[in-house]
């Protein structure tokens, strides 16, 4: 609890921080003289001025005690009286190309965020699964396309495009995202395990759902990479208990099915339930270098209205895992290409929600960031990092949109006068801040929901 708050609050400072970082240091290059610079809003926790201030600047730094947002507040004759030799100083009297880039820099200051964070994962390296497949999801795509488990995804790209290396699983896992996503094919470059190979077409263009959820990864029929049958933790009072099951134990056979992989063992489980409560089954298990037969009955649950067969215990060993590094160069160029994948994957969502057309229970709030947050931090510095990374990227791409109250409404207004030759009538922004404020309330409190709702889950 405490590493996820901890990993929470030093993610909002450092992305709030450098997204007010870009407004103020816009704002001081194009000459309009800063008041305060805060991070976080309410009490004042803290507070400075240094002693060398920048030409005619005089800003004061602040931290607020609640860390959910920011601002850089400026001169501006809007807000305030200003003195006939300080008026060359204030925002509003600035051209319009100088409040534009004012307004765009603390977006693109939190794109920038992730570009780096997204090399120095790249240059650091990150310890990824091989991307060896497990067999996949009965009926599934790629069980319709001839994968039965055990190949090695060399090369993968969406359709059109050419093929690209596989560095891990986690890469090819972001590809069939995309394809998923966009309604584009998947080419794969596999290789056997016994040395044969080819290249196959997943059709994602006949996905009807769009969801990126574990449902979705099923239809597909690549969930996880290929692992070890044994069982990890066993919980108090759950069917694995109860059978007499233990961490460590290796599964070779249920019923009559042969067992060779930790998602094959976890399909066999879901799926006793598929007519009802699940039958008692015969499991063939080696533990200590001899072997010996357990029956086990899975507990019968529901999950999205769907029943399902569950044991209580965390099914599956480690995959094969490979050291995923990159150089200078290539770490850079890799990390700028996921944020705009990344971005342009986030405006299509965000517009599909608008659309009617993805559920808008795809939208998380502080809750589950926290969560994710604290569950980076636990695996590793590299793993918070690209956490922050994309954390960042939403950020930007979110105060890009043209919604009154975030920079890219205020953005929409500049394109307006530049258009006509005039600003925004005042009745008018006041009237689209009221709608703006409005719209964001909606979004948090769906947000909000969301994460009560996936807790009590």
């Amino acid at each position: 609890m405490l590493l996820t708050l901890i990993a929470f609050v030093v993610a909002l400072g450092v992305l709030i921080a450098v997204h007010e970082w870009g407004h103020y240091r816009m704002a001081v290059a194009r000459g309009v003289k800063v008041l305060r610079f805060s991070v976080g809003f309410g009490k004042t926790i803290a507070r400075f001025k240094p002693r060398k201030q920048r030409p005619g600047q005089d800003t004061e730094f602040v931290i607020g005690a609640i860390p959910f947002g920011g601002y850089v507040r400026m001169l501006d004759e809007r807000e305030a009286p200003v003195s006939d030799a300080d008026r060359h100083l204030a925002f509003n009297t600035q051209p319009l190309k100088s409040r534009a880039l004012i307004v765009a820099a603390g977006p693109a200051a939190n794109l920038i965020l992730a570009v780096l964070l997204y090399a120095l994962v790249n240059w650091i390296g990150v310890n990824e699964p091989r991307a060896i497949l497990s067999p996949p999801v009965t009926g599934s795509l790629a069980a319709q396309a001839g994968l039965q488990g055990g190949e090695t995804v060399r090369q993968a790209a969406l359709a059109g495009n050419a093929l690209e290396p596989v560095a891990s699983f986690e890469t090819l896992r972001w590809v069939l995202t995309r394809g998923a996503l966009n309604g584009q094919d998947v080419v794969l470059e596999v290789a056997r395990a016994n040395g044969g190979g080819r290249e196959l077409t997943l059709p994602l263009s006949s996905l009807k759902m769009r969801d990126p959820d574990a449902r979705l990864f099923r239809a597909i029929g690549i969930v996880s990479p290929l692992s070890a049958p044994t069982m990890g933790e066993v919980m108090d009072g759950g069917a694995a208990q109860r059978a007499g099951l233990r961490a460590g134990d290796l599964v070779r056979r249920v019923g009559d099915t042969p067992v060779r992989d930790g998602q094959q063992l976890r399909e066999l489980i879901r799926n006793s339930a598929a007519d009802g409560a699940p039958p008692a089954a015969d499991w063939l298990i080696e533990r200590d270098g001899g072997t010996l037969t357990l029956q086990v009955r899975p507990d019968l649950h529901e999950d999205r209205g769907q029943s399902v067969g569950r044991i209580g215990a965390y099914v599956g060993g480690m995959p094969e895992m490979v050291k995923v590094r990159q150089g200078p160069l290539d770490g850079l160029w890799s990390g700028a290409v996921r944020v705009w994948e990344v971005s342009a994957l986030s405006l299509k969502l965000l517009g599909r929600m608008v659309m009617g057309e993805l559920s808008l229970k795809n939208l998380s709030g502080p809750i589950a960031i926290a969560d994710y947050a604290g569950k980076s931090a636990a695996l590793g510095l590299t793993y918070y990092l690209g956490f922050l990374a994309f954390i960042s990227v939403s950020l930007g791409v979110l105060n890009l949109l043209p919604v009154p109250v975030l920079d890219g409404g205020h953005l929409m207004y500049y394109l307006w006068e530049a258009v006509t030759g005039k600003p925004v009538a005042g009745v008018w922004l006041e009237s689209l801040r009221y709608v703006g404020m409005s719209l964001l309330l909606a979004m948090m409190a769906i947000a909000m929901y969301n994460d009560v709702v996936a807790r009590l889950g």
